[in-house]
């Protein structure tokens, strides 16, 4: 297969995409019961792969989680959506690979890629003027070695997401 294809076929196995027949795809929009669905399943799954990740991280891996989100601060400051998007990723999957839970770590991967183009939306719609986040809460409990603390950011900053998807939803489904 070419790559591109290969693409194609990951992608809407795991729900990405969807076959809009005759060799389309589109990306599939999000409903509100399925983003209940998704929230249910992210804070269940990112807040434990970010209890285990707190319990193996260094000193170095928490300098580079202070670098990806200085970049992504940097980028709500310039409207920067796609580069918010990015870094809020990356942000993310840095931490749950420290948890060296390749299960959790392969289905908060899936979630993220479900729930993406929906954050891409609110982004779209709503700029990067305000967007909250509590990466700064899960730095802080990183660096004062409490796995609870910063499960418990990260689960307030799934939650804080999850809500901003949920206001667009209802505000265009209205």
């Amino acid at each position: 297969m070419t790559p591109v294809r290969e693409a194609i076929r990951r992608l809407t196995a795991e729900g990405a995409l969807q076959f809009q027949g005759n060799r389309r795809v589109c990306v599939p929009e999000l409903t509100l019961a399925q983003l209940d669905e998704l929230a249910f399943a992210r804070q269940s799954i990112e807040p434990q792969l970010a209890f285990l990740a707190a319990q193996k991280v260094t000193p170095a891996m928490i300098s580079k989680l202070e670098a990806i989100d200085d970049s992504l601060n940097a980028a709500v400051r310039r409207g920067d959506v796609k580069a918010y998007l990015e870094h809020n990723h990356r942000f993310h999957t840095t931490l749950y690979e420290q948890a060296q839970a390749g299960i959790l770590f392969a289905i908060a991967q899936m979630l993220l890629l479900r729930g993406g183009p929906s954050l891409r939306v609110v982004c779209g719609r709503l700029g990067t003027d305000g967007l909250p986040d509590k990466h700064l809460q899960a730095l802080a409990a990183l660096r004062a070695g409490s796995p609870e603390a910063v499960a418990e950011a990260i689960r307030d900053d799934v939650n804080q997401g999850i809500e901003q998807i949920r206001m667009t939803l209802q505000a265009t489904s209205v």
